[in-house]
């Protein structure tokens, strides 16, 4: 369980550094240039090619899909009944529609469930999470910061968003036989450096003290992405006639704690930074109890 422990480490870090040292101007967005510029893109070539396409596990594939989704149409409705900005709507649906389903997801699952579920926990995060994060994300963040809704905006900014550029450079490499062992190792040191970059980025701007009128929406967020959404996706699953590890490990990744690196988007575009990054905090904190509660009452494998 060490990558929890870097989790971990690296947030608290990123808390006792902005309490107690001097940091250079500047650094926060320095450190969220580098990962969604530079690590995520990175990560993405590096994992791409190696997925492959299995009919049978559509499932868990499907259930992000459903959560991204679904907490966008949920935060939307409630923003029109709430009287929420768009800023609060565009967040939230960013950093509780997408799941922590690699750094989280693949060490938690693997605990769980070996590494026949970690396989599964695999196949959600490149063919549900990473399209999300890329293509609906971006889509997502586009609509609700104001900078640009128009459809040719939208298209220009997801076309020269490099996640996106690099999966689908990924799928033509993958479909050309992969990366050069050494060029693949040397992506992949690369992509190590999101994780501890973007949670470090996190503690820094982590406040657990939030306005008064940002805790509606934090409970609303938690509860959607920690209890809501996997109980939707396994619904989905019993009435497909879905079973076994399939459905469990399905239903795990949708419950898993709010991606990282999708704080970090809300941040670029100004979407409510500081709930961002205190749903993302609270959230992992929490689902490494939600996770291990809610396996409990699924099939075993």
């Amino acid at each position: 369980m060490s990558a929890l422990l870097i989790l971990f480490l690296c947030l608290a870090l990123g808390i006792l550094c902005r309490r107690y040292a001097p940091l250079p101007e500047g650094i926060v967005p320095g450190i969220n240039w580098w990962v969604l510029n530079i690590a995520l893109p990175a990560l993405v070539l590096a994992l791409v090619p190696h997925v492959t396409i299995d009919a049978r596990l559509w499932f868990p594939v499907v259930g992000m899909y459903v959560t991204f989704f679904g907490a966008w149409a949920l935060f939307a409705t409630l923003g029109k009944i709430l009287g929420w900005s768009p800023q609060r709507v565009g967040c939230l649906s960013l950093v509780c529609g997408l799941g922590n389903t690699s750094f989280m997801g693949y060490p938690l699952v693997e605990a769980l469930h070996g590494k026949a579920g970690l396989s599964v926990a695999v196949i959600a995060d490149q063919l549900g999470c990473f399209p999300m994060l890329a293509a609906g994300g971006i889509v997502v963040a586009s609509l609700y910061s104001g900078r640009g809704a128009s459809a040719s905006a939208i298209v220009r900014r997801l076309f020269t968003f490099p996640a996106f550029v690099a999966l689908l450079a990924g799928v033509v490499i993958g479909v050309a036989g992969g990366w050069p062992p050494a060029f693949e190792k040397t992506l992949l040191q690369i992509g190590q450096t999101l994780t501890p970059l973007a949670l470090f980025s996190v503690g820094l701007q982590f406040r657990l003290h939030l306005r008064r009128e940002q805790v509606g929406a934090l409970v609303a967020g938690l509860g959607w992405k920690l209890l809501l959404a996997p109980l939707l996706v396994f619904g989905l699953g019993v009435a497909a006639g879905i079973t076994g590890l399939t459905l469990t490990v399905g239903v795990l990744q949708a419950a898993m704690a709010p991606m990282i690196s999708a704080a970090i988007l809300a941040d670029q575009y100004d979407l409510e930074p500081q709930l961002a990054n205190t749903v993302l905090g609270a959230g992992i904190l929490l689902s490494l109890v939600t996770i291990p509660l809610g396996n409990l009452f699924l099939p075993a494998g």
